[in-house]
């Protein structure tokens, strides 16, 4: 992992994005902003999880980082760069070094289109990564390096399983080279076992390539030993972060904590809790978040000051930022139901 004195390969300096919202048929269109203000930065060889429920955000983030959503304010920086501010060019090589690795890799997958059709088409878009003589053996390398027999090229995503087919995604991701690969929910589809397969393959082509991740899941029991950093975001904004393990093992803020202790994989956690944190109330909508901290609706610490004040994220006795008022002693203690 990269130095933290060494410039992020991406930077997200208070962010903000969304999507516009018409309420009812004829009602005025508003921006909705499902992101609202998150910071946070991957270096090179690094992988830091964004992890929270669905509907908080993740997602957005990740639109907005490849460039499929433009952000309403903030920055997206590349190389200390805003990429608003590269040329039309530096944007299509910016393209070529930021690659997305979906959900479900049947729907990403064009199912007209073979295994190498899909590992070389990239080359074709942005020549010069791979000389067309090369192509071939190129194919080749990538089908093995992700576990893929190379025999297979011509065959198409049906003829392959769930775990395959987010192989080839992957594979497809490493044809251009990138530096950042950001995977959105990328084994939140696949059975447990294969969970364990693609994260281990993921491990294993950064050591060896040096890519960083930028890893999205609602799902914090599958990313331990996989991330260097943990992002936790609710309701458009990040609550804590810090070092897995300072997450892992002393978890500050009550959303983190509710999120532990559903993770059935998160065994040494939930030694120390009495019971599972189960959480009342919706989760509110992004068109009229709470005042204040937006976790208060559903959080058995809430005090006035959590109604009226929204927290900073920020070190509060604790050793990693919390956006919490009353954040958890840095031991852990037992929590029972909520």
């Amino acid at each position: 992992m990269a130095k933290p004195s060494e410039t992020p390969v991406l930077e997200l300096v208070d962010l903000v994005a969304g999507y516009r919202s018409r309420q009812g048929l004829l009602g005025r269109r508003r921006d909705v902003h499902a992101v609202a203000g998150v910071s946070l930065s991957v270096h090179a060889g690094e992988t830091v999880c964004l992890v929270g429920e669905s509907g908080c955000g993740k997602s957005t983030v990740a639109r907005s980082v490849v460039g499929l959503l433009e952000p309403l304010s903030g920055q997206v920086r590349f190389d200390g760069r805003d990429v608003r501010e590269l040329s039309r060019s530096e944007r299509k090589n910016l393209r070529r070094q930021v690659q997305l690795v979906f959900q479900d890799p049947y729907a990403s997958l064009n199912p007209t289109m073979t295994v190498y059709e899909l590992l070389s088409e990239a080359w074709q878009i942005h020549p010069g990564i791979v000389e067309r003589d090369d192509w071939d053996a190129e194919v080749a390398t990538l089908l093995e390096r992700v576990g893929l027999n190379p025999s297979h090229a011509n065959r198409y995503p049906h003829q392959f399983s769930g775990g395959q087919r987010q192989r080839i995604s992957i594979a497809r991701a490493l044809s251009v080279r990138p530096r950042l690969i950001v995977c959105d929910e990328a084994v939140s589809a696949l059975d447990v076992s294969i969970q364990a397969q693609i994260l281990a393959l993921l491990k294993q082509l950064q050591d060896e390539l040096g890519v960083a991740y930028l890893f999205i899941t609602h799902d914090l029991g599958v990313v331990r030993h996989i991330a260097d950093r943990v992002a936790v975001m609710h309701l458009g904004t990040i609550v804590e972060t810090g070092e897995t393990e300072q997450i892992y093992e002393h978890p500050a803020h009550p959303y983190t904590r509710a999120l532990l202790s559903a993770a059935p994989s998160v065994e040494d956690w939930q030694e120390d809790v009495d019971s599972e944190i189960v959480l009342s109330g919706d989760v509110p909508s992004p068109l009229d978040p709470p005042r204040g901290c937006r976790f208060h609706t559903r959080c058995w610490k809430a005090t006035d000051q959590c109604r009226a004040d929204e927290p900073t994220l920020a070190h509060r006795g604790t050793d990693h930022p919390v956006a919490c008022h009353y954040p958890e002693e840095r031991h852990r203690v037992s929590v029972g139901a909520v």
